[in-house]
């Protein structure tokens, strides 16, 4: 018994000797330092150094480029620096000064951190050789994002924190020093020692190159250097951060002069509506763990305008949520019910048809409880167009279990209007890593609405979902979801196209590395069905068997093909553009979908799409093109063309629709950008202008200058005739943050 406890305290020692090992303790700077962007002073020396290794496109390889990274810290801040050799000083790449760029023709560097060590959610730190910043957060461990700092689904750009970055070109390098105030990190310290999780990344543009630290293998996919679960746990004791008050007034002038049809249709009223207004927002850091947001008489009138897009089906269209009050750690309120659909959709908080709503205030609360995840926020918006004042409500919870990248949590919504209707909407959701690539998720909810008569233990105002999914590229692929949709089941706060359906969608594939001597960084060749069928009649609305290849070459080029079979059943009659009716019934046809892109590193980019095949009982040919042209540092000039033909041999009916988008972005430093945005829908014979200045001298305070417009492109046939413009909209708006 003796020697069997012997034993077994032998093997804690050792587990705890292997996971001190796995950390990485941070040392305490004992010097100062000149925050000048220069990584010249001794003290650096001193640091923690951390070796870099190549990701991408050649796994585990030497990196092309020598990189020096220090970490250490003080009483106030985390400091990083860095030393990005060349051994040929003029191959660094530029591209940009606005923050945020999203340009991946350009080099990079920076941290992400999981600052709460949960393996799931980041915070994302970059810059580049001009001194911008790029500031993210990582949401559901990476998922659906891409390398470096580029875009993706599963980052929010949006998100802005308080920080300091400077750089220095010399003839060898490009140095960078950032300083990031704890204060503008939530963490969670237990016995004064706090973990949290760290990566490192580097673009070397010149080498379409990805370096990273801890090494990180491209066999979790390309987005695997910004997963959380793959960080490098670090160690901090001692910090303890302030926690101010960020005080944000604004005031905001402006008109808007609009022109509409009187009820006759023979004439156009003009409108004007000047506005003077102001408002408040507050940040309060009630300890480290927990930020509490409070808001009077919100304003997103800075915030760009949405994509034109061309409906060519029968269900709703999603636009991302673009406002930043909605954005920072936005990803705990996720309860993602497949696709775009969610349980909690921020968006229908202030807009409706269309058009913004006053939002009266509202507050809201994130962090951390213990080991629980927490989320809540409380929203009143005012009466518009004839509907009534709201309320929107939601809570989160979440908390790991089992290991480091299994969660458990619950969720609840409400959306109460002030004539007595209400909806709610609760779930439980967990998700369960069972190895390091296999997941398991499931997903129940409910909804109750005034309206309808729905028991609790009925499966009609219910929501069941559960998905088994690898999340590698390499060798065996495969993911499979069967979800129930019951017919009462509507959460209005959320976002779903329809319901009264079940659901079963499946992917099974194989991924091939070819290797070091191959110009092929991957490819694979799978095979994606999807199966919807309304529990109404037991018939199918929706089922697609599609094989799809999917390249990517070590150069930055990109293919992908899909061939599939498609049913469509159609139970009730809808429109299409130019008044195109699909009638019910079942459809059957066959389709072909395309995209390539070039590499993302050089000046000029270009991605291309092609779909075509059946569609219903006709034709339809769609492409797209979408340049974007890095001028220099300082300009930026992008478009984007859609062509959509949809033609119908028996009833001789057909529409061709052009859509296009130009946008220009000059940079005169980091602090000064003016960008226009060109969008044209022929379907809707509309020219969309917004222009926008923005001027940020230091974090926390923006002054804006937008113009919106909106006018008809061919009036030849239109009657009466209308003026020149539809909407024109002018607005001035000054946010100055205090620190307290």
């Amino acid at each position: 018994m003796k020697k069997i406890n012997f034993l077994l305290f032998c093997f804690i020692l050792l587990t705890i000797s292997s996971v001190a090992q796995n950390e990485i303790q941070i040392k305490p700077l004992n010097a100062t330092l000149e925050f000048d962007g220069k990584v010249s002073e001794t003290a650096w020396k001193l640091c923690q150094q951390f070796p870099m290794t190549m990701h991408f496109p050649v796994y585990n390889s030497a990196p092309s480029e020598k990189s020096e990274v220090y970490i250490t810290f003080d009483e106030n801040y985390l400091w990083v620096g860095a030393i990005l050799y060349y051994e040929n000083v003029t191959n660094v790449v530029s591209s940009s000064k606005k923050r945020d760029e999203e340009s991946e023709n350009s080099d990079a560097f920076g941290i992400l951190l999981d600052s709460y060590n949960d393996n799931e959610n980041a915070l994302g730190f970059f810059t580049m050789p001009s001194g911008l910043k790029i500031d993210y957060a990582v949401s559901n461990d990476g998922q659906g994002g891409g390398p470096g700092p580029g875009p993706g689904g599963s980052k929010n750009y949006t998100w802005n924190s308080y920080w300091d970055v400077k750089t220095v070109t010399t003839e060898d390098a490009w140095h960078v020093e950032m300083r990031i105030p704890f204060s503008s990190l939530r963490f969670q310290s237990v016995n004064d020692i706090t973990r949290m999780g760290l990566i490192i990344n580097r673009n070397v543009s010149h080498n379409n190159e990805i370096d990273t630290y801890p090494a990180i293998d491209t066999k979790y996919g390309r987005d695997a250097n910004t997963r959380p679960s793959l960080s490098q746990t670090i160690v901090f004791e001692h910090i303890q951060p302030r926690n101010p008050v960020y005080i944000s007034p604004y005031i905001l002038g402006g008109t808007t002069r609009s022109y509409e049809l009187n009820e006759a249709g023979d004439t156009y009223i003009k409108n004007d509506d000047p506005e003077f207004t102001g408002g408040l927002d507050v940040k309060y850091n009630l300890n480290n763990n927990l930020t509490l947001d409070f808001t009077v008489n919100t304003d997103f009138a800075q915030v760009e305008a949405d994509d034109e897009q061309v409906n060519l089906t029968r269900y709703s269209l999603f636009f991302p949520e673009k406002r930043l009050f909605f954005q920072e750690r936005n990803g705990i309120f996720a309860y993602e019910l497949g696709g775009p659909q969610e349980l909690f959709y921020s968006r229908n908080i202030g807009i409706a048809q269309g058009e913004p709503v006053t939002i009266y205030g509202g507050a809201r609360l994130v962090g951390r409880l213990g080991k629980w995840d927490v989320g809540f926020l409380d929203m009143n918006t005012a009466e518009f167009n004839g509907t009534p004042a709201e309320n929107f409500g939601v809570a989160r919870l979440r908390k790991q279990v089992i290991n480091e990248s299994s969660y458990i949590g619950a969720i609840l919504t409400s959306r109460i209007d002030f004539d007595g209707n209400y909806n709610v909407a609760y779930g439980l959701d967990g998700i369960f890593k069972i190895t390091d690539v296999d997941y398991l998720n499931v997903k129940l909810a409910q909804s109750q609405d005034k309206s309808i008569d729905a028991e609790l233990l009925s499966l009609d105002p219910t929501f069941f979902s559960i998905e088994l999914q690898r999340r590698a590229d390499e060798g065996f692929l495969y993911e499979g979801k069967y979800a129930y949709w019951g017919k009462n089941f509507d959460p209005k706060s959320g976002f779903i196209f329809l319901n009264n359906i079940h659901e079963v969608r499946g992917s099974l594939g194989y991924g091939w590395f070819p290797g070091e001597k191959s110009s092929i960084f991957n490819y694979s060749l799978e095979g994606d069905f999807e199966l919807t069928k309304r529990m109404e009649d037991g018939k199918i609305e929706r089922m697609e068997i599609a094989p799809q290849f999917k390249m990517d070459l070590k150069s930055g080029y990109g293919l992908f093909l899909s061939y599939g079979y498609i049913q469509e059943g159609v139970l009730h009659d809808f429109h299409l553009p130019d008044d195109i009716i699909i009638e019910a019934g079942d459809y059957s046809f066959w389709g072909f979908r395309s995209h390539f892109n070039t590499p993302r590193t050089k000046k000029v980019v270009a991605s291309f799409g092609i779909d075509g095949g059946g569609f219903y009982d006709g034709k339809q040919f769609s492409a797209n093109f979408e340049p974007e042209f890095n001028v220099s540092s300082s300009l930026q000039l992008s478009a984007f063309y859609q062509l959509d033909k949809v033609k119908f041999s028996n009833t001789n009916q057909q529409f061709t629709n052009n859509l296009a988008r130009l946008k220009a972005t000059y940079m005169l430093n980091t602090k000064l950008s003016m960008s226009a945005l060109l969008q044209y829908n022929e379907l809707e014979n509309i020219l969309i202008t917004n222009y926008r200045l923005r001027y940020n001298p230091r974090d926390g305070n923006d002054f804006y200058l937008v113009l919106n417009d909106l006018r008809f492109v061919d009036k030849t046939d239109l009657s009466p005739e209308p003026p020149a413009y539809l909407n024109r909209t002018i607005v001035l708006k000054y946010t100055h943050t205090f620190r307290l």
